[in-house]
C-alpha cells in the first residue's frame, strides 16, 4: 500500500513566454539604470562646462565691443574732427555747416 502522507507531490508552475519577457526586461532595466544615471550626469557636466566657456567668451566679446564703442565715440568727437581737418589742410567754418533733419 502506498502511504500518501509520506509522498509529497510538488506542483510545477510553468512561466509563460510573456512573463519571461517581462522578467527579462525588468532585470535588464535594473542592471542598466545605474549606468544610465552615470552617463547622464557626465553628459550634464560636459554641457555645463561648455555653457560656462561660452559665457566667458561672451563677457570677453562684450568688453571688446564696449572698448570699440568708446573708441568710436572718441574718434567721432568734434575735437578729433577738427584735428583731422587741420592735418588735412582744411579749416573749420561753422557757417558752412548745414543741418539735415
Amino acid at each position: 500500500m502506498i502511504n500518501l502522507k509520506t509522498k509529497k507531490m510538488k506542483k510545477v508552475v510553468k512561466i509563460g513566454k510573456f512573463e519571461k519577457l517581462i522578467y527579462s526586461f525588468a532585470f535588464l532595466l535594473l542592471i542598466s539604470s545605474p549606468f544610465a544615471v552615470v552617463f547622464l550626469q557626465a553628459t550634464l557636466s560636459k554641457v555645463n562646462i561648455e555653457v560656462e566657456q561660452i559665457k566667458k567668451e561672451i563677457k570677453t566679446q562684450e568688453k571688446k565691443n564696449e572698448s570699440l564703442s568708446m573708441k568710436i565715440n572718441e574718434l567721432a568727437s568734434l575735437d578729433k574732427i577738427i584735428e583731422v581737418a587741420h592735418e588735412q589742410g582744411l579749416s573749420y567754418n561753422n557757417d558752412n555747416i548745414m543741418s539735415v533733419e
